[in-house]
C-alpha cells in the first residue's frame, strides 16, 4: 500500500524549484569552459597482484585548475575495444578500494571510479569561498554566486571524466554507462545531462535536489542539514533566505534532469530520512528518456538488497 500511496502522492510532482531564466545558458557557458580543457591525463601503475585486470591511479586538470583523481581498472587483455563504465562515491566519502570494481572488469568492462574534489579521496577543491563551509559542501561558494558554487565544479568533472574515459583507446564511446548512490546517484544523473552520449545509469536514492522543498522537513536529520548551519551561522533572520535559494537552484538536478538522454534505473527506498523520496520525484518526474523506478518501501538510507542483482542485466545489455 505504500508504495502506491507514495506514487499516486508524488506521480506529477516536479519539484518546488524556480528555474532561474538564464539556466540552460548558465550550462551551457559552463561546458563551453569544458571544452576548453584538455583531455589529457596521467597514469599510474598500482601494484595491485590481480590475474584479470591491472590498476592505476588516472590524473587530469579540472575546471578552475583542480588536479582530479580517479581509479582506473581496465582487463589485462582486450580484443578490440571494450565498454566504460563510470563510478561515483557518496558524499564526503572517496572511490574506494581498487578490488571493489573486479566484478565488472571481468564482465569487460573499463572502470573510472572519481574522487571528488574537496572530499575523502585525493583530488584537490581549490574553490575559494568566504563564510562557512564547516558543515558541508553544497553551500560552498554560494555567497559568491552560481558560477562559484562546489557542485558546478564537480558537475563539471563528471563530464570531464566521461570525456576521458570515452576518448581511450580501449574503450568503445558508445558503450559507456554510469551509477552511484546517494551523492553517487546525483552525480551520475549530472554526469547523464551533461555528456549526452553516456546510455545507461543506475542511480540509488540521489542527492542534491528540490533544496526548497527539502528545507520544510525535518532538513537537521537529512543530508542537506547544511542548509540550516548556513542560516544559524550566515543568516540567522533570513534576510538573504531568496538569494540564497535562487543560487542554489543552478545546482538543483530538478533543473538538468530534461537534459538526460540515457536510460535510467532509479533505486528509491521510501523510508529514506536522509534523501526524502519527494525531493528524489522533484528529479524523476523530470527525466523524459526511458526510465523505470525500483522501490523499496521498508528500506531507508542503506544498503538495499537484490538491487545489484537486478541491475546486473540492466548493465549488462540481456535484462
Amino acid at each position: 500500500m505504500k508504495k502506491e500511496q507514495v506514487i499516486n502522492e508524488y506521480r506529477e510532482y516536479k519539484g518546488s524549484g524556480r528555474k532561474p531564466a538564464d539556466y540552460d545558458v548558465f550550462w551551457d557557458k559552463a561546458l563551453q569552459e569544458l571544452d576548453e580543457q584538455s583531455l589529457d591525463y596521467e597514469l599510474e601503475k598500482v601494484d595491485i597482484p590481480s590475474k584479470i585486470a591491472d590498476f592505476y591511479n588516472l590524473y587530469f586538470t579540472g575546471v578552475k585548475g583542480a588536479k582530479i583523481r580517479c581509479q582506473y581498472i581496465r582487463p589485462k587483455k582486450i580484443e578490440g575495444k571494450v565498454p566504460g563504465m563510470l563510478m561515483f562515491h557518496g558524499y564526503h566519502g572517496d572511490s574506494g578500494d581498487f578490488g571493489d570494481k573486479l566484478s565488472w572488469v571481468t564482465e569487460g568492462f573499463a572502470v573510472l571510479a572519481m574522487d571528488c574534489r574537496g572530499q575523502g579521496g585525493e583530488s584537490e577543491d581549490n574553490t575559494t569561498a568566504k563564510g562557512t563551509t564547516l558543515k558541508g559542501l553544497i553551500i560552498r561558494g554560494v555567497e559568491e554566486g552560481p558560477e562559484s558554487l562546489y557542485y558546478r565544479s564537480v558537475f563539471l568533472d563528471t563530464a570531464h571524466a566521461a570525456r576521458i574515459l570515452m576518448s581511450m583507446e580501449e574503450v568503445d564511446e558508445e558503450e559507456i554507462s554510469v551509477q552511484g548512490a546517494s551523492q553517487g546517484g546525483a552525480l551520475s544523473l549530472a554526469c547523464a545531462a551533461l555528456e549526452p552520449r553516456v546510455i545507461k545509469v543506475v542511480a540509488q536514492y540521489p542527492f542534491l535536489s528540490d533544496y526548497r522543498k527539502v528545507f520544510e522537513l525535518d532538513i537537521n536529520a537529512s543530508a542537506y542539514e547544511e542548509l540550516a548551519y548556513w542560516f544559524r551561522f550566515r543568516d540567522p533572520m533570513h534576510d538573504r533566505e531568496e538569494e540564497f535559494f535562487d543560487t542554489l537552484e543552478y545546482i538543483d538536478l530538478q533543473h538538468l534532469a530534461p537534459r538526460i538522454k540515457a536510460e535510467v534505473k532509479w533505486a528509491i527506498a521510501l523510508e529514506d530520512g536522509v534523501c526524502p523520496p519527494v525531493t528524489q520525484f522533484a528529479v524523476y518526474n523530470q527525466i523524459s528518456s526511458p526510465k523505470e523506478m525500483i522501490f523499496f518501501p521498508e528500506y531507508g538510507h542503506e544498503y538495499l538488497p537484490k538491487l545489484g542483482d537486478r541491475v546486473r542485466g540492466f548493465l549488462l545489455d540481456h535484462e
